[in-house]
């Protein structure tokens, strides 16, 4: 090992210690009382409206680099012998032309089912208390629908405190299926609500959630009332 390599390599630590210095780590744990994405059940063994879940993950920001990882998990029961999703993401937020900008991707990874494991890049920009986001699927399939790779998921949501404490919520997705994956319809997902915040990292959030084309979809697309107790450490 030669002293330039080294050298070269020491210099890059030191360099990197401002930055290891102010980055931070988060994490957050919640239960709720239905895991909806995207406006859908992720629990399609129950009709009924309440399919606990258990959540929780983490965030680990390199300080004002804007560079951030992260990990989250929940339960979930749609993929036969499938009882936990895991995501892995990680991006870079900034500030430009008075928007907060949020570049990324992000895998969803579920255990014992590898065949229904996606991947999409994303981009966001926030102003005030609007957000718009856009994820495009990179991988082949979307959640297991063969020839999903450029299928689209656009998001806009709402968020204004109202009152101390109070934030109401509301949110529209609508999520737009790559041309090769055939006879499933495009669809629009919506939510409205509002969080309670306790103090000290504990909330509760309460929302109206579900999706249109209740009929191809079934079950998993009924509106459902949703609360959420969170807990950010």
């Amino acid at each position: 090992m030669s002293r330039a390599w080294m050298k070269t390599v020491g210099v890059a630590f030191v360099a990197a210690l401002p930055l290891l210095a102010s980055a931070q780590l988060t994490a957050n744990v919640s239960l709720t009382s239905n895991y909806k994405f995207r406006g859908q059940d992720q629990d399609a063994t129950r009709t009924k409206a309440v399919k606990p879940a258990l959540q929780g993950g983490f965030d680990y920001s390199f300080g004002e680099s804007g560079w951030y990882v992260g990990n989250w998990n929940s339960s979930v029961d749609w993929v036969p012998g499938n009882s936990l999703e895991t995501d892995f993401y990680g991006g870079y937020k900034f500030e430009a032309g008075g928007l907060a900008w949020d570049l990324g991707a992000l895998t969803y990874v579920y255990s014992g089912g590898s065949d229904v494991n996606t991947t999409e890049l994303y981009a966001g920009a926030g102003f005030g208390p609007l957000t718009a986001k856009y994820s495009h699927t990179v991988s082949k399939k979307y959640f297991g629908a063969v020839g999903g790779r450029n299928t689209g998921y656009f998001n806009l949501a709402f968020a204004q405190e109202v009152a101390p404490q109070v934030t109401l919520t509301a949110a529209v997705g609508y999520t737009r299926f790559a041309s090769d994956v055939q006879g499933v319809p495009n669809y629009v997902d919506y939510s409205v609500g509002g969080a309670y915040d306790f103090g000290d990292g504990l909330s509760l959030g309460a929302a109206l959630v579900g999706a249109n084309k209740k009929n191809f979809f079934g079950d998993v697309n009924k509106n459902r009332f949703v609360v959420t107790l969170t807990k950010a450490l």
